[in-house]
């Protein structure tokens, strides 16, 4: 097993089973139908945009997340495609999806790049890209996330590396987050969302 397997294997949804909240709130906002959810662990985000009508692939390197995640699925009545792979391996595509969204996916700077900077050219013109993650100021707190400064996000960052995308939402905050025991209490988050447009004639 690997570390995130040892994690996922226990009888609870350590994420919980509801959907990350920026999310929910911006689910609306996806035109095309197929989404590609980057670490999705146990299947909350996956499974919620599933049952909003949306085609979805969830990736992860755990298998017992995923198998979870398929659990979670037919507990909600719908189909997920789960694929096994690290994301240092995994082959975004290019043009492929309506949406991407990464929700405290976390690797490490060089890793992180790479997935932004293929996600850009994996999303289809129109695209949407969301994303939530830790800052740097998630260190001040105990209530989730990497324990580690150089896997924490920032907003400055993101910009940069998805230069290519218009940011239709980009801010640093502090919010309360309850999403199972693993994340739970007040949290330094960075939220974006952005959009691959056409492009200008």
């Amino acid at each position: 097993m690997n570390k995130w397997d040892v994690r996922y294997d226990l009888d609870e949804y350590v994420y919980g089973k509801d959907p990350n909240i920026f999310l929910s709130e911006n689910s609306g906002i996806f035109s095309g139908k197929n989404i590609l959810s980057l670490g999705e662990g146990e299947g909350r985000n996956a499974v919620y945009l599933a049952k909003c009508g949306f085609n979805v692939t969830a990736v992860d390197s755990s298998i017992v997340a995923l198998k979870k995640a398929q659990n979670l699925s037919r507990e909600n009545d719908v189909s997920l495609t789960t694929i096994c792979e690290d994301l240092s391996n995994f082959t975004i595509g290019c043009q492929k999806w309506d949406g991407i969204i990464s929700i405290f996916c976390h690797t490490s700077p060089d890793l992180r790049s790479k997935i932004l900077k293929n996600s850009v050219a994996g999303l289809r013109q129109n695209g949407i890209f969301l994303l939530e993650a830790y800052t740097k100021d998630q260190l001040n707190y105990n209530t989730g996330g990497p324990r580690v400064a150089a896997l924490m996000m920032s907003l400055q960052q993101l910009k940069c590396d998805l230069s290519e995308l218009d940011i239709i939402h980009g801010v640093e905050l502090i919010r309360k987050i309850n999403e199972g025991s693993l994340h739970c209490g007040t949290s330094a988050v960075v939220q974006i969302l952005a959009i691959k447009r056409r492009p200008q004639k």
